[in-house]
């Protein structure tokens, strides 16, 4: 019988055979010891003179080379055995050994020991790169993890049903990839961004509720924690829901059993402002946009930390300090601060510049006094309110945002991530949850200075169509709120849902506000916009990152390092040469002509 590495212990005395990859050979001269790896783990191989074709065959082997191996399976001698490794206290003495095929010297480290392997080779050789132990335990647990999603959705009646991949151009947020239609002369398809309609549409269709694990195209650049081009996502939708809390409940148990009972980690929120928004008989906080975004200054809280803004403007009204006679003033209280040294707070005012601040004030609490380059310039009494509302003792530092509201939430925000970076405050043991609701419908567009949808225009609006009639100006349309929600996981928004826009009528509301007509509504939305007039249910649901949420669990730095075939930082294949030039063939097929880029001309 051919078996797997891991189940040998249960054969001892018996002949078996195996199969797999030379992990490496020794040659003690009068024996050959190799180390044989299978997915599942490493066995040892003992091939003797006695067995002449095997040992003269084992001479030659070399690292990567496949083979198999027929033999006895016995117990190794007490001196002999390996503690590191589970097949450790046995081995199989060779009868029989053959080549199966032969490797060339390797371009990677196909070990998880040893020099490391720079990204770009790695990704050049991931067929090689995967055979790393570390990386074939992320295709199992991945493997795992998509069972627990599903059986989830299925035993609470959730129904999969797959989407089109060649769909409509939707306007999720983010460009479109167009695939030119051979059969309809300009005229494209785009890949779907998510399958926002159409599970709208299985609604209509008299679907209770919908799942599926959907591939989503976006042609945004990519990051750490965003992969370019494709993704996967959990997707659900249910039927006569009108409120979020629905929806938040019922997937709310799925996320809390990953954390925990697949991951191993424990749900904690270490944030103290944040737990006043948990729910009785709740551990999952929910915070209103705003309050994030004053708090934290971010719509994406870590809650596995405190440190939240402190609003100093009140306190500091009529102060002679003229930086802090801004519209808005801001604290943060970094425990520890003290230790910070001069170059380490230059760069953190260096960030702060960056982000558009005009320096960075600070306070370091130290030996019962206050040592500042701002503290001669403050009263004793803003001093003692300073160090009161912020709650600063010895060996904290304060530091300070000053400016307009919007700016100061910003700066202070991300610097609150960067001191929590800098003092390992975010413990990789521990998932925080939380769901940001609330989010505003409508919001402005500084590039072409003008109000845009929020997050998408197929919400609804709280208050209907009501709070749209009201709305006459531009920031009462801002103070409209969306019945979305997104859930957050230690700093990262692992999921987007909401209540959907099922009503024709406020759905032309809602673009009217923005100065399009039915016109444009009916040419971008007809055939969703004829679906709600025959008798649409209210419905909402929300869609997971299922990749960004495996990634965080798993511990991983790099979205890239949990996916088996990803693109580089660049977007490239460089294993599969992707993107490529085609044939001129293939683009008068699909009525495309490339237009070569003269930028280089000059």
């Amino acid at each position: 019988m051919r078996l797997l590495s891991q189940e040998l212990e249960n054969y001892l005395g018996k002949t078996v055979t195996v199969a797999g990859w030379v992990n490496s050979r020794r040659d003690h001269g009068g024996l050959i010891f190799i180390d044989l790896r299978d997915h599942g783990g490493i066995i040892q191989l003992v091939v003797t003179p006695e067995t002449k074709d095997a040992f003269k065959l084992a001479e030659t082997l070399r690292d990567e080379f496949v083979i198999t191996a027929t033999g006895t399976m016995r117990e190794r001698a007490p001196e002999l055995k390996n503690p590191n490794i589970p097949t450790g206290n046995i081995e199989l003495v060779v009868e029989t050994l053959k080549l199966l095929n032969r490797s060339e010297p390797l371009p990677v480290n196909t070990h998880d020991d040893g020099p490391e392997t720079g990204e770009d080779l790695r990704l050049k050789y991931r067929y090689l790169d995967l055979r790393r132990p570390s990386m074939q335990n992320l295709i199992r647990r991945r493997s795992e993890y998509y069972q627990i999603l599903r059986k989830y959705m299925i035993e609470h009646d959730f129904i999969e049903v797959t989407t089109p991949i060649l769909a409509n151009s939707s306007p999720e947020g983010a460009r479109d990839f167009l695939v030119p239609s051979r059969l309809h002369p300009g005229k494209f398809y785009a890949l779907p961004q998510a399958p926002q309609q159409f599970k709208q549409l299985l609604m209509v269709g008299g679907v209770p509720r919908y799942f599926q694990i959907a591939p989503c195209f976006r042609d945004e650049d990519p990051r750490a924690d965003r992969l370019y081009g494709d993704f996967y996502q959990l997707d659900c939708e249910m039927s006569f829901v009108d409120n979020g809390e629905e929806v938040r409940q019922t997937v709310e148990p799925l996320i809390k059993n990953l954390a925990t009972k697949f991951a191993g980690k424990k749900l904690e929120i270490r944030s103290e402002y944040a737990k006043k928004f948990i729910p009785k008989d709740g551990t999952v906080p929910r915070i209103p946009f705003e309050e994030s975004i004053n708090v934290y200054g971010v719509d994406k809280p870590d809650l596995r930390y405190g440190m939240e803004m402190i609003d100093l403007t009140e306190a500091l009204r009529g102060t002679e300090f003229k930086v802090f006679q801004s519209p808005c003033v801001k604290a943060l209280c970094v425990k520890d601060g003290a230790s910070l040294t001069r170059s380490q707070i230059d760069n953190f005012t260096d960030q702060a510049k960056k982000l558009g601040a005009g320096g960075l004030a600070y306070i370091i609490y130290e030996n019962g006094s206050e040592k500042s380059p701002i503290a001669k310039f403050l009263k004793l009494e803003e001093l003692k309110k300073i160090k009161e509302l912020t709650g600063a003792k010895d060996g904290d530092a304060v530091f300070f945002g000053a400016d307009e509201k919007e700016k100061v939430n910003k700066v202070l925000g991300q610097l609150r991530i960067a001191f929590a970076e800098h003092f390992e405050l975010a413990d990789p043991n521990i998932v925080a949850l939380c769901w940001i609701t609330d989010f505003p419908f409508y919001e402005w567009n500084d590039g072409e200075e003008k109000l845009d949808f929020g997050h998408n225009p197929f919400s609804m609006p709280k208050g209907g169509l009501e709070a749209l009639e009201n709305a006459k100006t531009d920031a009462e349309k801002l103070k409209i709120v969306a019945d979305q929600y997104d859930m957050v996981m230690n700093g990262l928004e692992i999921c987007s849902g909401a209540v959907r826009n099922y009503n024709p009528e406020i759905m032309y509301k809602a673009f009217g506000l923005l100065g399009y007509d039915e016109k444009y509504v009916e040419e971008r939305f007809g055939g969703m916009l004829s679906a709600f007039k025959f008798g649409a249910p209210p419905h909402a649901g929300c869609a997971f990152g299922i990749d960004r949420i495996f990634m965080e669990l798993m511990g991983a730095k790099n979205i890239r390092d949990i996916i088996a075939f990803p693109k580089n930082g660049s977007g490239i294949d460089l294993m599969m040469g992707s993107p490529s030039v085609v044939d001129e063939d293939q683009l008068k097929d699909a009525h495309v002509a490339v237009i070569e880029d003269d930028d280089d001309e000059d």
